[in-house]
């Protein structure tokens, strides 16, 4: 079956069709919807050697993720991983996995870079300064960052609004008479991190309350179990607990649970950041901060890498999601 059917069948011509199912952005969401349907409905396939040939493309992006901390382990991540690499698929492009230790000499992605196995890269957990992004854009290699960082030109970046959601969440428990409001945070250094971070601290100091609950861990629900634990034991204990992360969060979830203190009279308020992951054994409507659907978050971020493998301006390519705040039965 040949683009001349479909372009005979639809009225267009055969390069209308042709970039269509290609993913240029120059044509129409209508017109590229009802080439790729009348494609579906004859069985077409392009043929994926000749266009590679024709347009020197490879048809692969890279998803660069580090291995310290093990992003693995986050089911937010994977889920959206899983998204991105379905709507890619969408237009014949493979999704590679690039574990990338930030502690070797020599890093696996510019390894892909170098002998150009890959069309593009999304470089997930940036840095406020992130020497990646900083030696792709030396080199002159087309990437999306997940997070912003400060790099000399611009470039292609999707970041959530991450100091907004922390800020808005400690805000609200603020305004519900809270007064000791500990953090549970990640410790490392990644931008997303560090904005969660200074959302909450913001909004203390716009308060004027202090910041000693706040705590520094690894990212798992031992480390988020144990520490509210300590947290409660203290002489003068938090009243209500805001957590960086799911894996914190479920952890936190448990032991407050466990204590009789997640609902009732004598309930700490609790705040999860991305919501308790869908595993969780606390089966309560926990509040949270919600970016935003992964099936959303997944085609965003495709959309954007389509369009940057087929030049688009990068000053368009910068998009800031704003999180929602989900109130539930603990805020």
């Amino acid at each position: 079956m040949s683009l001349k059917a479909i372009a005979k069948e639809l009225g267009l011509s055969v390069t209308t069709v042709s970039r269509a199912l290609n993913g240029y952005f120059d044509v129409s969401s209508e017109t590229r919807a009802r080439v790729e349907a009348e494609a579906q409905r004859r069985g077409y396939r392009p043929n994926t050697l000749a266009r590679r040939l024709k347009m020197g493309k490879i048809d692969a992006v890279g998803l660069v993720f580090p291995v310290h901390p093990v992003p693995l382990n986050n089911s937010v991540f994977m889920e959206m991983v899983g998204e991105i690499s379905h709507e890619l698929a969408r237009h014949e492009i493979d999704l590679l996995l690039i574990a990338d230790d930030d502690l070797a000499d020599k890093h696996s992605y510019m390894r892909m870079v170098q002998s150009r196995r890959v069309d593009a890269l999304i470089v997930a957990h940036t840095l406020d300064n992130d020497p990646r992004l900083e030696q792709l854009q030396a080199a002159g290699f087309p990437f999306l960052a997940l997070g912003r960082s400060h790099l000399p030109e611009p470039y292609a970046w999707f970041d959530f609004d991450n100091y907004a959601g922390t800020h808005t969440a400690t805000q609200r428990l603020i305004a519900r008479g809270h007064q000791r409001i500990a953090y549970l945070g990640e410790s490392h250094n990644q931008a997303f991190i560090t904005q969660r971070r200074q959302g909450y601290l913001a909004a203390l100091k716009e308060a004027g309350l202090s910041s000693e609950w706040l705590r520094t861990m690894p990212p798992s629900r031992r480390a988020g179990y144990t520490t509210t634990q300590e947290l409660l034991a203290l002489d003068v204990p938090p009243t209500a607990i805001v957590t960086d992360c799911n894996t914190h969060g479920d952890g936190a979830a448990m032991a407050l649970a466990q204590m009789g203190r997640l609902t009732g009279e004598h309930a700490v308020s609790l705040v999860v950041y991305d919501g308790l992951p869908q595993d969780s054994i606390v089966d309560i409507d926990v509040a949270a901060v919600i970016q935003s659907t992964r099936q959303g978050v997944g085609k965003q971020i495709a959309d954007m890498v389509l369009q940057l493998i087929n030049g688009g301006e990068l000053s368009q390519l910068q998009v800031l999601w704003q999180p929602e705040f989900s109130p539930g039965q603990t805020a």
